[in-house]
């Protein structure tokens, strides 16, 4: 091993045979579990502030919280008890983004214990989609059972179903449009997963059915409490027993990150591509393209971070900024006013746009900084945030959402205010990281620490299985079942 680093090392940016085979393989392996498409759904519901490894709050919008031992067995799976069990999933779409990969997790996570896995899109578009086709063909590979959202056999399913989840608030439409004067028979069994943060989802003929439902499944505290107070206040209803679900890492994607040799090939390979040096910083944005991500905000940031350093003639190895989720096949505004800007500050040397992609481990272990810059109320939670940590990387986050439950403000990143006030505090904090070597390591060093004791798979094995158990007792104490 200690001959193949020193082969590695001596390159200038390609490998010998035997280090590209295990990159290619390392890239397979990412390829097929990719950050969001893995075997396994990946949760943890500790409290972030303190961190309690051994017990799990449970937000509950009228009733006591209950707390379920997080003590790790040795048994094969928690979820053991979902063996020839039948499950409905119902997703609002089918694509690329965190809430339908999320379901097709749990879906896979199921199928590795025997359950029988039925899943309904409700938004599906009127012509034959590559992305569709592509994911629904995973699905049925691994045993999950397409169905159309509407007919006689959707119904007929979730009649016979143990356990219906429907994902996203969106997805409550599809209770009436459906199901119709069924609804109450099929409501005691349903687990609902919310990930949504926005107040446009906050419609009456989505969420309507939520108080009697069997549980709410939603992805950090703070996206929890939101949804409590709004419902109360803007709909005059209640949220159902409510289950806080924090998303972990999966056993394959830290096997990447804990493999030296595999994250330095990675780290050579996308650092030729993007023509930077080793000992160049960056700084990146790894999120799709959009106003609510900030991408706009950080670029002004990191422009000012350049002026800093120019101004107080620090010296500091080059700094760059990458972003990673563009899309210019589509031609937005947005996109065009981020290319539009660097261009008028001169810096087209300094930033990348890397297209949209699932497999952004590559760049995890290439870049130095992970800016989680997101918008408004932040991230519900902010998977990338969690894999970046485990890749040993700082993060710079905005102090909202989920992100100020995943980050330690000072001790596994630094947190800055959404908006324009955040532009000038993400700067400074862009050149304190950037001026800092030893403090860099030793946040990163602090996250991956973080992450092994709360964001980890077997963390959310044990968890949701307590959530599955306790939606399915009520259920079958309820007379509708």
């Amino acid at each position: 091993m200690a001959k193949l680093q020193q082969q590695h090392s001596n390159t200038a940016g390609w490998a010998p045979p035997s280090v590209q085979k295990r990159w290619l393989l390392t890239l397979l392996i990412m390829l097929s579990v990719s950050t969001l498409i893995a075997f396994f759904i990946k949760s943890a519901f500790d409290s972030c502030d303190p961190p309690h490894p051994h017990n799990f709050d449970v937000a509950a919008s009228n009733k006591p919280a209950k707390v379920f031992s997080n003590s790790i067995k040795t048994a094969p799976s928690p979820l053991s008890f979902m063996k020839s069990k039948l499950v409905l999933l119902v997703s609002h779409e089918l694509s690329l983004s965190g809430g339908p990969l999320l379901l097709m997790e749990l879906a896979f996570l199921l199928r590795s214990v025997g359950t029988e896995v039925f899943w309904i899109t409700i938004q599906k578009p009127s012509e034959t989609d590559e992305v569709v086709y592509s994911l629904e063909q995973k699905m049925l590979v691994r045993g999950v059972q397409v169905l159309s959202a509407k007919g006689q056999e959707a119904i007929d399913t979730a009649f016979k179903a143990d356990l219906v989840v429907l994902n996203t608030a969106v997805a409550g439409k599809w209770l009436d449009a459906v199901l119709k004067e069924n609804v109450p028979r099929v409501l005691p069994k349903v687990l609902w997963w919310i990930h949504e943060m926005r107040g446009h989802y906050f419609k009456l003929d989505y969420v309507k059915h939520l108080p009697l439902v069997g549980g709410a499944m939603i992805d950090s505290h703070v996206t929890a409490e939101y949804w409590k107070n709004r419902t109360q206040e803007r709909l005059r209803i209640k949220m159902p027993e409510t289950y806080v679900v924090h998303l972990g890492n999966s056993k394959e994607l830290m096997e990447v990150a804990e493999d030296s040799v595999a994250k330095r090939v990675l780290r050579e390979h996308i650092r030729e591509s993007l023509g930077v040096r080793d000992e160049d910083i960056l700084f990146a944005i790894i999120n799709s393209v959009s106003r609510g991500k900030g991408q706009d905000l950080f670029l002004r940031s990191f422009y000012e971070s350049l002026q800093i350093i120019q101004v107080k003639k620090l010296k500091v190895p080059s700094m760059h900024a990458v972003i990673v989720g563009s899309d210019m096949s589509a031609q937005t505004k947005f996109e065009t006013e981020l290319r539009n800007y660097v261009m008028q500050k001169n810096i087209q040397d300094r930033v990348h746009f890397i297209n949209k992609t699932l497999t952004v481990a590559p760049y995890l272990a290439a870049i130095d900084v992970l800016v989680q810059n997101s918008q408004a109320r932040g991230e519900c939670f902010g998977r990338i945030t969690i894999e970046a940590m485990a890749f040993q990387l700082p993060v710079l986050g905005t102090a909202a959402g989920g992100t100020t439950e995943i980050v330690v403000n000072g001790t596994t990143g630094l947190l800055h205010s959404v908006g324009k006030e955040g532009v000038t505090p993400l700067a400074k904090n862009i050149v304190k990281l950037a001026t800092h070597v030893e403090r860099r390591l030793t946040m990163g060093k602090r996250g991956y620490e973080r992450v092994r004791e709360m964001f980890l798979e077997h963390h959310m094995a044990h968890r949701i299985a307590s959530v599955l158990k306790e939606v399915l007792r009520k259920s079958k104490s309820h007379p509708h079942s």
